[in-house]
């Protein structure tokens, strides 16, 4: 008897797509990125500076003031034409959209940024930010880089005496004057250098000293350019060598306190070595290691720190820029300086943070499982 059979399936429909296994295979490499210690707080760093200038894009839109309205006053009373051929007039030379929504401004201003153009002044039409920027960058890198780096060997030297007496007159002296330094904000040794040696007794010119160099000179390698550059810096360094000394004198003090009760010091002190020979290779040494992290991390805080020195002093720095910038409410141009400082600031950190997990591996693989 034959048995009756099946017909064969023609159309067979496929198995269902793995969707754990899609996941997996799309996350997987974004997972092991993330994983990476490097990777991931180089991308933290560009998250918190988007974060940074879209908070700076919508605030200084909430400003009280329009540039454009008053440019459009300026050309209104030179030339008395109307409002909206002023309107136009500026438009164009800014290629300002009049029907462009926030949103669109900000969206045009992030695809300007990412091809890193930093847009044209408002103020000085024609003129490039990132120009503006290159001007008055290098002032402010050489005062706050003279000022952090001659405050930091300073410190070093006067904190390691304050850990070694500790307890003594010479440490209670120091230690007042540290912790009165840090206390006191930098434009506040500013304004206190300006009334007492400036104004009362009479040191000093100030306003000959304003700007970056005497008027009609001409920038080159030459001993009288140099020499004006360095008397017209003179005083925002000395402000900050006065503001940030105290911050390295204690925590060169804490460093060499932790490392005077290490063994190996015990072991050399044991050995009969001498006492400078101890001193200056192994207690001075390992305990200004940690210290150069510290003065990464201060690079970005004290560059933006300065924006009222400079304006104190009239030293034409990047604060100066971003002071007249919010006088005049010139958007692009703050905006350029912010994320200069914001950048500045985050990989300063990001420095750091990379620096500390060369010394310590743990820090690499923290988080890792």
């Amino acid at each position: 008897m034959l048995h009756d059979q099946q017909p064969l399936a023609t159309d067979q429909q496929p198995p269902a797509p793995n969707l754990s296994l899609m996941t997996a295979r799309l996350y997987d490499p974004l997972l092991k990125v993330y994983r990476n210690y490097t990777a991931r707080v180089f991308l933290q760093a560009i998250i918190t500076i988007w974060v940074v200038m879209t908070l700076t894009f919508v605030l200084v839109r909430l400003m009280p003031g329009n540039p454009v309205d008053v440019l459009v006053e300026q050309i209104l009373t030179a030339e008395g034409i109307s409002y909206q051929e002023a309107y136009d007039r500026i438009a164009a030379s800014f290629n300002i959209d009049k029907d462009a929504t926030p949103l669109d401004q900000y969206l045009q201003w992030l695809g300007d940024l990412l091809r890193l153009d930093l847009g044209t002044s408002i103020t000085s039409p024609g003129t490039k930010v990132i120009d503006e920027i290159a001007r008055f960058l290098p002032w402010t890198v050489f005062a706050v880089g003279t000022g952090l780096l001659i405050s930091f060997v300073l410190g070093i030297f006067a904190g390691m005496p304050m850990a070694y007496y500790r307890g003594s007159k010479l440490d209670h002296i120091l230690s007042f004057f540290s912790s009165f330094s840090t206390g006191v904000p930098n434009y506040i040794w500013g304004l206190l250098i300006i009334i007492g040696p400036g104004i009362s007794w009479r040191w000093f010119d100030i306003g000959a000293l304003r700007g970056t160099y005497d008027v009609g000179l001409t920038p080159g390698v030459n001993a009288e350019f140099i020499l004006s550059a360095l008397e017209h810096a003179a005083l925002p360094v000395f402000t900050y060598i006065i503001a940030i000394l105290g911050t390295w004198m204690l925590s060169m003090k804490s460093s060499t306190t932790g490392v005077l009760n290490e063994d190996y010091v015990n072991v050399a002190e044991a050995r009969g070595l001498k006492e400078r020979t101890v001193i200056s290779s192994y207690v001075g040494r390992n305990a200004a290691l940690p210290l150069f992290t510290q003065l990464t991390i201060s690079i970005g805080f004290v560059l933006s720190s300065g924006v009222v020195v400079e304006e104190i002093f009239v030293y034409w720095g990047i604060g100066h820029l971003l002071f007249q910038s919010i006088t005049v409410r010139d958007y692009t141009t703050l905006q350029g300086v912010v994320l200069l400082l914001t950048a500045v600031i985050v990989f300063s950190n990001l420095f750091a943070d990379l620096t500390y997990g060369l010394l310590d591996p743990r820090v690499r693989v923290s988080g890792e499982k």
